[in-house]
């Protein structure tokens, strides 16, 4: 039983490490921001044509006719990529893969700000758009206020020792949770695929990002079960669940409306702070 356990970590291994490499390399990353300027510049176009009604109909019913929906594209699929990242740092470290995570909500909300302001007329005009106005204010100093205590959580993470993953089964731990991580991955593109094709079939759906954060939830509350195997102490086990507790406020801060969204991301981040402050100066060692 553990030689086969230990086939199945290798190969879970090998095909992470390999995916990885080929995420991380520096020409990929090159050809990912040529492409992205490229599809904010070609949703551009297609948007002015649209407005000159130059494009043929089935083109013109799915192109919109406000040029901030470019940014709003722009900005999923920086998403999409910061998600990409998340998915290969998870097997590094819970507790910086939750900082990921706050990563995304920062963008998300930046996303929505966006999004928000495309729904005003072009040129913009204030009067009759407060309520709309407001909530950019929000959306956007909110991503600012998560961004900032973002680097406050980074900073506690480097002073807090996480020497409960240093036991004799590390590597088995890691590799369970490279596993993991690529059913994550095929997860995400098995999302990704259907959230597409209904958006091109003008089938109502829900935000992909909100749903994905769902899956999240249930990876991390797994990786706590598969942790209690590898590292059983009370200390490590309620130091995990509080971080899939921090990614569960997460995603009621997305589902949550404006004004709450922001309260439930900031309650999120100083709750994963505080999480770490105490296991560092209170459980030293542990």
């Amino acid at each position: 039983m553990t030689t086969s356990m230990d086939f199945l970590f290798q190969q879970f291994t090998y095909l992470f490490d390999t995916l990885h490499r080929f995420w991380e390399h520096e020409r990929v990353h090159k050809k990912i921001s040529i492409f992205l300027v490229c599809v904010f510049l070609i949703n551009l176009l297609l948007i002015e044509l649209n407005r000159q009604q130059l494009l043929p109909q089935a083109l013109e019913t799915l192109t919109p006719t406000n040029h901030f929906h470019a940014i709003g594209t722009a900005f999923t699929i920086i998403l999409i990529l910061e998600v990409l990242s998340l998915i290969f740092i998870l097997p590094c470290s819970f507790s910086w893969a939750v900082g990921k995570q706050f990563e995304l909500l920062a963008l998300i909300l930046l996303r929505d700000s966006f999004k928000e302001l495309s729904h005003l007329p072009e040129p913009i005009n204030f009067i009759g758009n407060e309520a709309a106005i407001l909530r950019i204010m929000s959306d956007g100093f909110g991503s600012l206020f998560i961004f900032g205590l973002l680097g406050l959580y980074y900073i506690v993470q480097k002073r807090a020792a996480e020497s409960g993953e240093q036991t004799g089964d590390l590597y088995r731990f890691v590799s369970a949770k490279k596993g993991i991580s690529l059913f994550l991955l095929g997860s995400f593109i098995v999302m990704g695929a259907i959230n597409i094709h209904h958006s091109i079939s003008g089938i109502e759906h829900s935000d992909f990002f909100h749903n994905f954060y769902t899956m999240l939830i249930l990876t991390d509350i797994l990786i706590v079960l598969i942790s209690q195997c590898f590292l059983p102490s009370f200390f490590s086990i309620f130091r995990n669940s509080g971080y899939a507790l921090a990614t569960m406020f997460i995603r009621l801060a997305l589902v949550a409306p404006a004004y709450f969204n922001v309260l439930m991301g900031v309650a999120a981040i100083s709750f994963a702070i505080s999480l770490t402050l105490i296991s560092d100066r209170l459980f030293p060692g542990k």
